[in-house]
């Protein structure tokens, strides 16, 4: 296995499909080293995937459950001790569901998995990047957070509706792009970097599985949408573009977009940093 130090080093959760697979393609093909965090497989007849595992320059850490907490640490502590150091964290991994669930945690999956997951690997691998010589981290938001009408950490945990896409899954996605500003400056001092990115509109649609999109907006969709590999475009932009001195920025068609209801992110943040501090580390305490 190749490690060399001098070498570029991407960590992308939910990398066997979608625009997380093209983000891994387009950063092995450009000869970085790419390290993933996945529930499933990589495809077997994807060549370039193939030889990049076999010969290291890939590395595929896989979890049973990114929303089950003890799923997540044994995944993050396996690669606290295997990798050394991350230039690029993407937190990618997540898509839209179809009816109201809750997590082991009792969450609403959504913001289990799109809002307080991504700060917990963030949290969890932070070393590792300040180990690397990048120090960023790109969080995958959406542009559906703009059709958000009503915002409070209650409604996010426990919501009492629940609406395809400009429900749940919208909400939370703008609750991950509110703690990516209000945690930037905490991060600075440490030298690491954070943006939300908006990928846009791509057909990540498996035949058979359910999109969790409305009807109507899934027809459109289908219409309007790019291949994945615009989306691992624009979250490669966002990580190495134009805007990669700036920090805590939601970033949407490559520009900085202001959020709604940015009133809230301090109190985001706390509550999400309090979810981490009681319930995954201290439950490591518990269960280790």
């Amino acid at each position: 296995m190749n490690t060399n130090q001098r070498e570029h080093i991407a960590l992308i959760t939910g990398a066997s499909q979608g625009i997380g697979l093209a983000l891994a393609r387009k950063f092995l093909s450009q000869s970085w080293q790419v390290v993933t965090l996945n529930r499933s497989d990589f495809p077997a007849d994807d060549m370039l995937i193939q030889n990049a595992l076999k010969n290291g320059r890939l590395r595929a850490y896989k979890v049973t459950d990114l929303a089950d907490y003890g799923s997540l640490r044994r995944s993050l502590e396996e690669i606290k001790s295997k990798e050394q150091q991350i230039d690029i964290l993407f937190n990618n991994a997540g898509g839209g569901l179809s009816e109201l669930s809750y997590s082991k945690q009792g969450r609403e999956k959504h913001y289990e998995l799109l809002t307080v997951v991504p700060y917990i690997i963030l949290m969890e691998l932070k070393e590792l990047l300040k180990n690397g010589r990048l120090k960023t981290v790109i969080n995958t938001s959406s542009q559906v957070l703009r059709f958000t009408k009503e915002f409070t950490i209650e409604n996010l945990e426990h919501p009492k509706t629940f609406r395809k896409m400009v429900g749940p899954y919208a909400a939370s996605k703008l609750a991950l792009s509110l703690w990516t500003q209000a945690v930037a400056p905490q991060l600075a001092k440490e030298g690491i970097k954070i943006r939300s990115v908006d990928p846009g509109l791509n057909n990540t649609l498996k035949k058979g599985k359910d999109s969790g999109m409305p009807a109507w907006f899934e027809l459109l969709f289908k219409v309007l949408s790019s291949p994945p590999t615009h989306g691992a475009d624009q979250l490669y932009e966002g990580a190495l573009g134009n805007h990669r001195d700036k920090s805590g920025v939601f970033l949407l068609k490559g520009r900085v977009s202001e959020l709604k209801f940015a009133e809230h992110a301090p109190r985001v943040l706390d509550r999400i940093s309090d979810i981490y501090s009681r319930e995954f580390l201290d439950g490591s305490v518990l269960h280790g």
